[in-house]
């Protein structure tokens, strides 16, 4: 059975291997978590740093496109509610 590590203590490991305090050997028997794990997350956190500074100057533009996208499932909702209770009027007379 594989274990599963979250994200969190991904990062946590990650920054102990970056910082170099410690040497792998060290990080892997502490954590319990294989040498070559420990360097995939290195590289990924390395790999992912520009994104996470970079996302910043994004989100406005994605939270902006994601409120007009659930605008739009409103208002379809909204007229899609009120043709049902007209139909549902019209049934009942």
């Amino acid at each position: 059975m594989r274990k599963s590590y979250s994200g969190k203590f991904k990062a946590k490991i990650a920054v102990e291997v970056i910082r170099e305090q410690d040497t792998l050997a060290e990080i892997s028997s502490k954590f319990e978590v294989h040498r070559i794990l420990l360097s995939r997350w290195k590289k990924e956190a390395i790999n992912g740093l520009p994104e996470i500074f970079s996302k910043k100057s994004n989100k406005n533009n994605n939270d902006s496109q994601l409120i007009d996208n659930l605008y739009k499932q409103i208002g379809q909702l909204k007229v899609e509610n009120d043709w049902l209770k007209k139909k549902v009027e019209t049934i009942n007379y």
